[in-house]
């Protein structure tokens, strides 16, 4: 079944500057790896060198957090949507 996901601009230019990519897939585990080999320059931003997803990296299906679900097993149908959002950090505060 197709999935929508949603690429954050970061992450555009590795899937031909689409904003929304979709997959097939029963879990988010297989639409990202679905999503990591047809665009394969996404699998270092999103992937360590053991295969796990980034600590960094967060994945939604809907408005729910993978991580608090079944991770990449949870199921998904063509009537979800898959987001992909890096965590910003860094920066240096205002002093007041």
């Amino acid at each position: 079944m197709a999935v929508k996901v949603l690429i954050p601009t970061p992450l555009r230019s590795y899937t031909g500057k689409n904003d929304i990519v979709v997959l097939e897939g029963t879990t988010v585990g297989e639409v990202m790896n679905h999503l990591t080999t047809t665009h394969s320059g996404l699998r270092k931003h999103l992937y360590s060198d053991d295969g796990k997803l980034r600590n960094f990296v967060n994945v939604y299906v809907n408005d729910e957090d993978i991580r608090y679900l079944q991770k990449e097993n949870t199921p998904v149908t063509e009537k979800d949507v898959i987001s992909i959002i890096p965590s910003i950090a860094g920066g240096k505060g205002e002093k007041t």
